[in-house]
């Protein structure tokens, strides 16, 4: 079996779509499944053998993103699928237009992935247009977009039943995307610490993911603030890089908290990130508009305790069998609770031991398997008759 992916991002954009995609294709191979991936270049990167890169536009006011012509991308996606047996959309941009072009020509099921909660998010991007309008827009698209597809894979069960609210009646497979264990069992406290000028007993809470404004970092400084009255030497680490870095690196400045907050940028996934996790005593996460929250899980594999506020698809990561805290959005509580794990060893071991178990059940191997399930049966029943209800594949 061949799939086609199409995605308008993918690496050096660092990204939880990215990291999704990679993590796909390196899986299935490993059980037999080509993939044929067609993505935006960046910065001059070469075509390589089962990838194709599409030369790109810069896209206004989003420096990070990148815009390919939509007949390039159709055109490009025509000529993979003649080889291809299911096509698999990535993003709801001109790879959507240009998959399911493909996938009519040549009457190849096809499914998308829906990672990301627009309507969420388009209101930090388009300043000055009425939120309602947002949203409702986000809402017909991706209704009108999920509705023509043979089936619609969501990362989390809180995710399906929002398209419900959105109307969308394709059958909707809930599978998660898995994470490469080992990775993150291998970081190293001491060289992280000793590059970054840490203390080794300085208490340290890590927040990963992009700098950006719909994450709720804003919540996390203030977070910090409040906790410093009882742990006056912790420190604060955010990894990542995005449209509110600036603001948030002013928010700390204005607040006094130079000392106490620090901006470490990307990491490499491979190498520096790991470190980076293990060199952390805690993981602080705030964001709302999550559709799965991979990077909790990957905090749990490199055993660390979590905290983090539950909603949308981190609900599904954030059980009592997961042995995170998920105090509600409320500063003093969700301060209180980091200062009670960062005074606690104990509680930190215990939830140091629950995260390892729980993280272990949400291995990439097992998860892709279940995905290439779904392109089996899609591939056997072709335009399958049923629809309006949620498969939901079991979760982990």
């Amino acid at each position: 079996m061949r799939v086609l992916m199409l995605s308008d991002v993918y690496f050096p954009r660092v990204n939880g779509v990215s990291t999704a995609i990679q993590t796909y294709r390196q899986q299935l191979s490993h059980i037999g499944i080509d993939s044929v991936l067609i993505a935006p270049q960046y910065d001059g990167e070469a075509s390589e053998p089962g990838f194709t890169r599409l030369p790109s536009w810069r896209v206004p006011m989003d420096p990070e993103d990148r815009f390919v012509l939509p007949s390039r991308f159709r055109k490009a996606a025509l000529e993979a699928a003649r080889d291809c047996d299911v096509v698999h959309i990535q993003t709801p941009f001109c790879a959507h237009g240009a998959g399911m072009a493909a996938a009519r020509a040549f009457g190849l099921p096809v499914t998308a992935s829906y990672h990301t909660l627009f309507e969420e998010y388009l209101h930090h991007y388009a300043k000055g247009v009425p939120s309602s309008w947002l949203k409702g827009l986000a809402r017909r698209i991706s209704r009108s977009q999920c509705n023509g597809l043979d089936a619609v894979i969501v990362p989390s069960s809180p995710m399906a039943e929002r398209l419900r609210e959105y109307g969308v009646t394709r059958p909707m497979h809930v599978l998660p995307t898995g994470i490469p264990l080992s990775r993150f069992h291998a970081g190293q406290r001491s060289r992280f610490r000793a590059h970054y000028d840490i203390a080794d007993d300085r208490p340290v809470a890590l927040y990963v993911g992009r700098a950006a404004h719909e994450k709720n970092i804003d919540f996390l400084i203030d977070v910090l603030r409040e906790s410093l009255t009882s742990v006056p030497d912790l420190l604060l680490l955010i990894a990542g890089e995005g449209p509110a870095l600036d603001h948030l690196k002013d928010r700390v400045h204005s607040l006094g908290l130079n000392n106490s907050a620090r901006f470490v940028g990307y990491l490499d996934r491979h190498t520096e990130l790991p470190d980076c996790y293990a060199a952390a005593d805690a993981f602080v996460f705030a964001s709302r508009t999550e559709t799965q929250g991979l990077v909790l899980l990957e905090a749990m594999a490199a055993g660390l305790p979590v905290i983090a506020i539950a909603e949308m698809g981190t609900c599904d990561i954030l059980t009592p069998e997961s042995g995170a805290i998920a105090p509600p959005m409320h500063l003093e509580t969700f301060a209180k609770e980091l200062v009670r794990v960062m005074r606690n060893p104990q509680l930190r071991e215990e939830m140091r031991s629950k995260g390892l178990a729980w993280a272990g059940q949400w291995s990439d191997s097992a998860l892709t398997g279940r995905l290439a399930e779904l392109y089996r049966s899609l591939l056997s029943t072709r335009r399958s008759a049923s629809s309006g209800s949620t498969v939901a594949i079991t979760q982990p």
